[in-house]
């Protein structure tokens, strides 16, 4: 039993700290979210949900990325329709409520898709390169060198 005394602002403050928690059939299956870095961790008023969004989306996709093999690369299913997959080649957002998803088709053709944070649903998925001799391009890599979102492995 925990006997610790909470002060009334430690209870707000966890209360606003995201809330994580993950079970998988394999347990040594690794966490999406093992690591949130302490930026993330703390609520700034004047974080838009988009802001929240893609942050968030950026650490299940650099999470996704390291579990796949050098043949492979991220792309993302649409629900609903016939819209098939689109290969990740970009991400922002656009305050305050949307998030928008760049990149090419299974096809090759450009691809965009714009959406509201509160329509937000996101299928990882791992799909071949679409040259084999090329290595493995890898965004999530490069979306927590932008600095937004500080690299999980780095913080303390």
């Amino acid at each position: 039993m925990d006997d610790k005394i909470a002060t009334s602002a430690e209870l707000a403050e966890a209360a606003a700290l995201p809330c994580h928690h993950e079970v998988h059939t394999d347990p040594d299956a690794p966490s999406a979210l093992k690591n949130v870095p302490g930026p993330m961790q703390k609520v700034p008023e004047k974080k838009s949900p988009a802001r929240w969004a893609y942050e968030r989306l950026i650490l299940y996709i650099k999470n996704f990325e390291e579990q796949l093999d050098g043949e492979h690369e991220v792309a993302m299913g649409f629900a609903g329709g016939d819209a098939g997959v689109l290969r990740i080649e970009g991400m922002g957002y656009f305050d305050p409520d949307i998030v928008t998803f760049y990149g090419s088709d299974s096809g090759g053709a450009r691809t965009q898709l714009v959406q509201h944070v509160s329509q937000l649903n996101v299928i990882l998925r791992a799909m071949a390169k679409p040259k084999p001799e090329e290595p493995a391009k890898r965004i999530g890599f490069r979306l927590v060198s932008d600095g937004l979102v500080p690299d999980p492995e780095e913080t303390v």
